[in-house]
């Protein structure tokens, strides 16, 4: 019989660096998807700010603390990142482990911006999008999950199975950025 060995999505695809780019994976511990209950958003986040320091994200904003970070992930549904999630929240919300479904890789350095430009169609400057500024969108053609960590760092969540796609597509626009900037 076979044995299966565990191994992260982006393992042997990154560390990337190019110029003052970087592109590495991330590694968080536990992804729960959340979605409130009917009637019971209050409830929910006020559990979760008890539980986790969080509040529920606007739309298509980020909340943080040290270890945890609460996404918007579309209307009334956001992405736990970091602790599992307290004992007591499924009783305001449908609780989802996502840990092993995406891949999770941050897109740091002069010139992110830049890379992003051309890959995605949301405007990422900080001027626009700010720390904590989150969005839902395409990367090429893999949906993405886009949160600015600050000022020339990404977080981006992808599908676990289009990593390689995901890599390589961020890895070709890092090479234009750094050529044209004769990097």
């Amino acid at each position: 019989m076979a044995e299966l060995i565990a191994s992260r999505p982006a393992a042997g695809l990154v560390p990337v660096r190019i110029a003052d780019l970087s592109l590495t994976e991330e590694s968080f511990g536990a992804l729960t998807s959340l979605s409130p209950r009917r009637g019971a958003e209050g409830a929910l986040g006020a559990a979760l700010q008890q539980a986790h320091g969080l509040g529920w994200p606007a739309p298509n904003r980020s909340t943080q603390t040290d270890g945890a970070r609460l996404i918007w992930f579309g209307h009334a549904h956001a992405l736990l990142i970091g602790p599992d999630p307290a004992q007591g929240l499924h009783e305001h919300a449908a609780l989802t482990d996502q840990s092993d479904a995406w891949v999770a890789l941050r897109l740091a350095g002069d010139g992110a911006e830049d890379v992003l430009a051309r890959l995605v169609p949301v405007d990422t400057r900080a001027s626009q999008f700010e720390t904590g500024h989150t969005a839902r969108s395409l990367l090429g053609h893999a949906h993405v999950s886009l949160t600015r960590t600050g000022d020339d760092a990404f977080l981006i969540l992808g599908f676990r199975s289009m990593a390689k796609t995901l890599v390589h597509e961020l890895e070709l626009a890092m090479n234009s950025v750094a050529a044209r900037k004769g990097g």
